[in-house]
């Protein structure tokens, strides 16, 4: 948990932020966990991927904008991703954070943008996930896409397992029909919202998904944790749920070879693949779930 700490404070460290992003050997080993700074870079992982019978779910990265300008700039980006998903054919949608539509200006300038956004992802029949941020967020997040889903059925949000509050939402959500992705948790939060312990967050997290999956409206599995996963396939087996109503996710560059396992057992994937030039707290954040993921970048790094 020190190192988790630790390493969330760093991704929030502006000094070291300039230092990585500026380093070459950091920008290099990145690569395995964000797929390049362009929307062709992410294009190109997508149809590697496609290939291997995945699909994906687009990510720009970039949240917390304070303009208004970089809040158009980003719809303008989200919806290059969805013209482009639409004339390659590539198996793809994608997510956004309202954080990077201008939801810290304001929710009517977020709730616009989002709505803009979500009319050409409606136009193109792409799907369009609303990823869930800091527990801050957490709230305003969930009002934002139900009040959304109302008039854009094709939208979706992400729910953590670490909150408290997670199991309410939930069931709020699934009552209306809306696609979930269940996920544990990145963010550094406090005890009297968050569990602080693993293990709790992971008898919640099968809890919460048991819910899904026995009610949900095609909802994501987002875990790399394989007693989770094993979890959820042997509860999918008791309960005659079929494989094709659910499908699993995980993140670029990790657990690829769990990833095939899966595709070849006949359950459906999605990788989540970013891209874009602010990959730093991203990165930072994967290296604070998983220390594997941290030995990968500092082996890399000095070979």
């Amino acid at each position: 948990m020190m190192l988790k700490d630790t390493l969330l404070y760093l991704a929030q460290n502006p000094r070291l932020r300039d230092f990585v992003v500026q380093n070459k050997l950091t920008r290099n080993v990145s690569r395995r966990f964000v797929a390049g700074e362009i929307l062709d870079d992410a294009a190109y992982a997508t149809r590697l991927l496609n290939d291997r019978g995945i699909q994906v779910a687009l990510d720009l990265l970039g949240e917390n904008v304070s303009t208004q300008e970089e809040a158009k700039a980003a719809v303008r980006a989200y919806c290059s991703a969805i013209e482009l998903i639409t004339k390659t054919s590539i198996a793809a949608n994608i997510s956004v954070k309202l954080t990077a539509l201008g939801l810290d200006i304001g929710r009517a300038v977020c709730e616009e943008n989002l709505a803009l956004l979500l009319s050409v992802g409606q136009q193109h029949n792409v799907f369009v996930c609303v990823d869930m941020e800091a527990s801050t967020y957490t709230e305003q997040t969930c009002a934002i896409v139900r009040e959304a889903q109302k008039q854009y059925p094709q939208v979706g949000t992400v729910i953590q397992s670490y909150l408290y509050r997670s199991r309410q939402d939930i069931e709020q959500l699934v009552g209306q029909g809306m696609r979930i992705r269940l996920v544990k948790g990145a963010y550094k939060e406090e005890p009297d919202i968050a569990y602080q312990e693993k293990a709790d967050v992971d008898q919640n997290y099968v809890q919460l998904m048991k819910i899904l999956l026995a009610r949900g409206n095609f909802p994501a599995i987002a875990t790399h944790d394989e007693a989770m996963i094993d979890a959820a396939c042997a509860f999918v087996r008791e309960h005659g749920i079929s494989k094709k109503s659910f499908e699993f996710q995980m993140l670029y560059g990790i657990r690829r070879d769990l990833q095939g396992k899966l595709v070849k057992e006949g359950y459906n994937m999605r990788v989540y693949v970013p891209y874009g030039s602010h990959w730093y707290p991203y990165l930072m954040r994967r290296m604070a779930e998983r220390p594997a993921n941290l030995m990968f970048v500092v082996t890399n790094a000095w070979h």
